[in-house]
């Protein structure tokens, strides 16, 4: 197993690990279901259960299925896999009807290798360390994904900064952007939720709070490695501005209800 690929298997580990301790397990052979209780359907998606083997057995992953199928409403189950991390396993669910509806490179950065750009005169990067706050960065997140304007957090806050945490920058006191991290496990933490205002975008503030929020992973949580998948070559960019380098590959994988 080479560098890259023993990487990808520490990250599907880690994240395995870290949303273990916040979602619902729903074991199913070679993979794991996670369900967040009370939280929207983009939340609820399935990974690799041994990260780093193959899945090979049919009738094993026949078997998960059932599992998966009796645990999420028709029509909602899907994977979000690092290729390298379950070989064969897409391959097998092709095969079963599942379709591909993203492949994406897996970034990567070591600590050591944080660049953190300078801000600009009025701005400031802060930890969210207050419910209003992030409520706040809740909104900028829900406005730039498309996913509503619902000002009520999926997760509480977080006063651990080993169950992750969040950064909101501010233009002279106005909330601009906002990044987060995931719990953290093996020193491993998943930087998500990357966004910023429609107006203040193509400013620099995505570089900046995904520096900070690796930053405050890093001093605070003891996070040795950080990964993120980008939504675009333009995130790409961005992401490889601060340290970011690509390793793997995210392949998302969804079931269409039947009809």
């Amino acid at each position: 197993m080479d560098a890259a690929a023993k990487t990808a298997v520490r990250i599907a580990a880690a994240q395995l690990a870290g949303l273990s301790r916040t979602r619902t397990l729903v074991p199913a052979g070679p993979f794991t279901g996670l369900i967040a209780p009370d939280g929207p359907d983009y939340l609820n998606y399935t990974v690799a259960a041994r990260p780093g083997e193959p899945v090979e057995d049919p009738d094993e992953v026949d078997r998960g299925l059932d599992a998966l199928r009796s645990a999420f409403p028709e029509g909602t189950l899907r994977f979000e896999l690092i290729e390298e991390a379950a070989p064969g396993a897409v391959r097998a669910l092709t095969s079963l009807g599942f379709t591909v509806t993203l492949r994406i490179p897996v970034l990567t950065l070591h600590a050591g290798d944080l660049v953190v750009p300078e801000a600009a005169p009025g701005v400031t990067v802060e930890v969210v360390t207050t419910d209003e706050d992030l409520r706040t960065a809740h909104r900028i997140a829900a406005g730039a994904f498309g996913i509503g304007d619902d000002s009520t957090p999926t997760t509480p806050l977080r006063t651990d900064p080993r169950d992750g945490g969040t950064v909101l920058a501010r233009e002279d006191g106005y909330p601009v952007a906002v990044a987060s991290w995931t719990p953290v496990a093996d020193g491993v933490t998943e930087v998500a939720g990357v966004a910023t205002e429609e107006e203040y975008r193509k400013q620099g503030f995505g570089a900046l709070v995904t520096a900070h929020a690796t930053r405050a992973a890093v001093e605070s949580a003891g996070v040795t490695l950080a990964w993120l998948t980008p939504g675009s070559a333009d995130a790409d960019r961005v992401y490889r501005t601060v340290g970011f380098q690509p390793t793997g590959l995210a392949v998302h994988l969804a079931e269409e209800p039947s009809r």
